[in-house]
Formats: structure tokens, sequence, C-alpha cells
């Protein structure tokens, strides 16, 4: 008797076969980039706990953005560090803040570049909470206006997408309402609709200086340990306005990233956040890994799950990799 089974190796024998038949690609124009913005001049401070990542004061933009540009990566998104913080965050809706002031010279230095602005407060306020605070409470709806307030600002200094990162409810409802009410009708909402109470964002606090002062960010970030919570974050987002939906972070939660693919037809954007960074980069620094490779297989991991488009500080090194630039 002839054994019958399926010989799936036939489509396995070679790279020009394998790279015909393979169903998930990546490209430059899939990733977003990641800046830190800050006072000072000449101020270009790697980031200890992410190797490659840096502050940039604003004359230290331009080589950077020169070198995205050329790299044809198509979109970045911005993260502010102000000389001075408040309680209110004044810094993160002021027309002159840090973020602004950015946005404004990389539309200058490069006026096809997207512009993403990260809408929060936790950076510029001087508790490290993404919200006004009252007795260590976190207020919601008194949050709304900054909010709006800030992205509205973003807006009128040439953001091209605003990206509010916030969680409070309602978050989306308000900015929508302040960006139309300004006339910025045509500027789209990215939503960190589902964003994670996770301890894989430690790096980026000491990049952003917006480590909480007191508590944590539990009533406010979703807890790990849910998935259905995730899929009605995103639903009030699409409800209230969304255009993009954000799931932070990315690798523990590819399961995510896959239900909310499939539960909605918005673009998803994964965000490949700063621990996920770091433990690679450490990893590859004692030898114990390929970088390029574990990096390549991770993002795949990332776009076969459902994402559109990756947040990622690899961004750089992945294109230059991808355009035989090593």
């Amino acid at each position: 008797m002839e054994l019958q089974f399926k010989r799936h190796r036939r489509l396995r024998q070679n790279a020009a076969i394998r790279n015909l038949v393979r169903e998930t690609q990546l490209h430059p124009y899939d990733f977003i980039y990641p800046i830190f913005v800050t006072y000072g001049e000449k101020v270009r401070n790697e980031v200890p706990s992410m190797p490659g990542v840096f502050q940039l004061s604003l004359d230290e933009l331009e080589k950077e953005i020169k070198e995205v540009v050329d790299l044809n990566i198509q979109a970045v998104i911005l993260f502010g560090i102000p000389e001075s913080k408040d309680e209110v965050g004044s810094g993160a809706y002021d027309d002159h803040g840090i973020v602004q002031e950015a946005i404004r010279l990389i539309k200058k230095l490069a006026p096809e570049l997207i512009v993403i602005a990260d809408t929060c407060l936790c950076e510029f306020t001087d508790h490290g909470h993404c919200g006004l605070v009252h007795e260590g409470k976190i207020l919601n709806d008194p949050s709304l206006d900054l909010l709006a307030r800030t992205a509205v600002s973003q807006a009128r200094a040439g953001a091209d997408i605003i990206a509010p990162s916030n969680m409070m409810d309602g978050f989306v409802a308000a900015i929508r309402y302040g960006l139309d009410q300004a006339g910025f009708t045509d500027v789209p909402i990215m939503s960190y609709a589902v964003k994670y109470a996770s301890a894989f964002y430690g790096p980026f606090r000491d990049a952003a200086h917006s480590t909480p002062q007191f508590g944590d960010r539990k009533t406010y970030q979703m807890d790990p340990a849910n998935a259905r919570e995730a899929l009605r974050e995103a639903e009030s987002d699409v409800a209230e306005g969304a255009d993009l939906l954000i799931v932070k972070p990315a690798m523990a939660y590819m399961d995510i990233i896959q239900r909310v693919r499939e539960q909605f037809n918005l673009p998803v954007v994964a965000y490949n956040v700063s621990g996920e960074y770091a433990m690679i980069k450490a990893a590859a620094q004692n030898g114990w890994i390929d970088e390029q490779k574990i990096v390549l297989e991770m993002l795949t991991g990332m776009k076969r799950a459902g994402a559109d488009m990756i947040i990622t500080y690899f961004a750089k090194d992945v294109a230059k990799w991808l355009q035989g630039r090593n």
C-alpha cells in the first residue's frame, strides 16, 4: 500500500520559492519611528536603558529627520520632555511647547513626512499622571478639556495625526469634538485604544521622564489579564471617532492584536514598546541572540497577527536591513 500524505516541503525547496509564497512582508512604510525631543542646545543624550535611542534638542533634530527620510520611513511620533512641569501639565498645550516647536521644525525640514503627536499630560505634569489629580485621585472628566486643548495646539502646529495615549474615558470623543470645533476636521485620531498597565514601559519612562510620583496607572490603563475588555475599549473609541487603533504593548499581546483586527475594520497599529526593545538590545549586546534575525521575526509576527503598521524603536535599523544597508 502506497502512503498518501501532503508534501508541504515542495514550497520550501529554495529561497526563490519561499519568497514567492511568503504571506507576510515587512517594508519601511510599515514603521513609525518614535523621537524624544527636549529643550537646550546640542543635546543628544542616549537613554541608558535604550541603546541607540536619544533625547534630542531641536538643533539636533535635523540630522535625525534627514536619516529617517533617507531610509524611506514615512512617519514619526513625537514625545516631549519639557523645560519645567506643573500640576496641570500646561506645557502639553502651550502653543510654543517643545512638541509644538518640534512639529513646526519637522514640517519645515520634511513636509512630506507624517508627524504624529503623542497627546498626553504625563510628560508635562509634576506628578507624572496622565490626567488632573485631586487628593490622590486621577480625575477623568476635568482632564478631557486639557487633552482636547493639547490636541488642538498640536494640530495648529502642523501635526498630521493626533495620537492620544491617556486612557481617560471619553478622550476620543473630547478630542474629536475639540479638533472639529477648531477647524481640524481632516486631522485623524490614532487612538491608544488598547493600552495595558504593563511592566514593559520602564525604559520609556526613563526616556520621557514620566514615571508617576505616586501610585500607578492601573485605574486607567488596562489589566494585562483581560482580553474582552480590550474589545470594549476599542469599540468605544471607534464609536467616538477614532481613525486608527493602537494595541500597546505588542509582544505579549499578539492575541489582542489579532482580536482587534478581526473585530474592527480600522487600521491597527502595534506598539513595539521600550521594554521589548531593551530586552533584545541587552541580549544582543551579550552575544546571546542574533539581533537582526530576532527583530525581523518579531515584527513579522506583529504584522502576521494583524498589525497594519508598527511603532518601533527598531525602525531605522530594520529599514537599513531591508534595504541591504547592514
